[in-house]
């Protein structure tokens, strides 16, 4: 196994790891869909998906983890801007 196979590798189980623990946080209502942390656990882990999948050939995965980092990440811009303005108001 080249190093470029095992970093694929890795990326994907650390996206496996993040999204995991995302959800399992998440169920366990230690965070909250619009908590940030979460949503870059997603979009992080998304990424080792897109990374992964895309080296495996794995069309589907691939694309369903693009949109899945694109979800998460308006929803993080979103959680950012609506923290900025209700700072500004003060």
């Amino acid at each position: 196994m080249t190093l470029v196979e095992i970093a694929v590798e890795i990326a994907g189980w650390i996206g496996a790891t993040l999204i995991l623990g995302a959800y399992a946080l998440l169920s366990a209502g230690r965070v909250t869909g619009r908590s940030l942390s979460y949503q870059l656990m997603n979009i992080v882990g998304a990424a080792g998906f897109v990374i992964n999948g895309w080296w495996h050939g794995a069309w589907p995965s691939a694309a369903l983890n693009v949109l899945w980092l694109l979800i998460g990440g308006i929803a993080s811009w979103r959680i950012v801007r609506s923290k900025g303005s209700s700072t500004s108001a003060t």
